[in-house]
């Protein structure tokens, strides 16, 4: 009975099947939010995109015939993290863009100085915008969006096989996608923003009128509760808002991808 015999292109084939399509995983759950990013430890991140990349592996297309320890699979390599850290990095903007629609909101009320850290982005934000973040995360969640991310990775490997490489306008076009975060920024916080602008244009009407009245001690708790009256009324449009971004990030991962 002859023993079982391994020859080194077929080992080089099995760690190619799996050491490249894990790299395009790992790009993505390094900075994609709710699932991965900086507030998920790194353990669990590398174990989920592992799991993740056996999960994928039987129907990925067949992966180039190129020695894993050779300069070419580097470049494959970088070229897979490339494209999974582009897929992450147009969901990271839409949550950017709420981030910033709670700082504007929050600059406007006077509660600028009211700050939280935030561990997603590593850095302290307004409480209303981790009051928005964590809205966003939610709907994220109920949407299903974290599903629809992993159904583009997989259906990735087929629009883009491994070994392809970014289109020559995928730099231009997460370029155009980064000016998406103040204009969603802007459809979220308008609501808001336009009663403040209201109430200032009213205040400013009332110093004019009675300059012997203390604006600074009557106008910031106005200012502040009409600001927490605005957020309430504008909830509703902030499910559509966020909703429609998410669509928007999901064309703009298949025209990357080619698809």
């Amino acid at each position: 009975m002859s023993a079982l015999t391994l020859t080194a292109e077929q080992i080089n084939a099995w760690v190619g099947l799996v050491l490249w399509p894990m790299f395009r995983v790992a790009g993505l759950l390094s900075i994609l939010p709710t699932i991965g990013g900086g507030e998920v430890p790194v353990r669990v991140r590398v174990g989920l995109a592992f799991l993740m990349t056996l999960l994928i592996v039987p129907s990925l297309p067949p992966m180039p015939e190129v020695d894993p320890l050779s300069v070419d699979s580097i470049i494959i390599s970088f070229q897979q993290m490339l494209i999974g850290v582009a897929m992450g990095l147009l969901i990271v903007v839409v949550f950017n863009a709420v981030t910033l629609a709670g700082e504007s909101i929050a600059i406007t009320m006077g509660l600028g100085f009211a700050l939280m850290n935030d561990p997603q982005n590593g850095a302290q934000v307004p409480t209303v915008s981790q009051f928005y973040l964590i809205m966003a995360t939610l709907l994220f969640l109920a949407f299903d969006g974290h599903h629809a991310v992993l159904l583009l990775l997989s259906a990735s490997f087929s629009l883009m096989p491994v070994g392809e490489p970014l289109a020559d306008d995928a730099l231009w076009l997460l370029v155009r996608w980064g000016g998406m975060m103040f204009t969603g920024a802007l459809s979220i916080a308008l609501p808001a923003l336009a009663a403040m602008l209201t109430v200032n244009m009213i205040m400013g009407i009332i110093t004019r009128a009675a300059p012997q009245m203390n604006i600074f001690s009557v106008g910031f708790p106005i200012t502040m509760t009409v600001g927490f009256v605005a957020i309430l009324f504008t909830l509703p449009t902030f499910k559509f808002s966020f909703e429609a971004l998410l669509m928007q990030a999901q064309s703009t991962i298949a025209s990357l991808l080619g698809g």
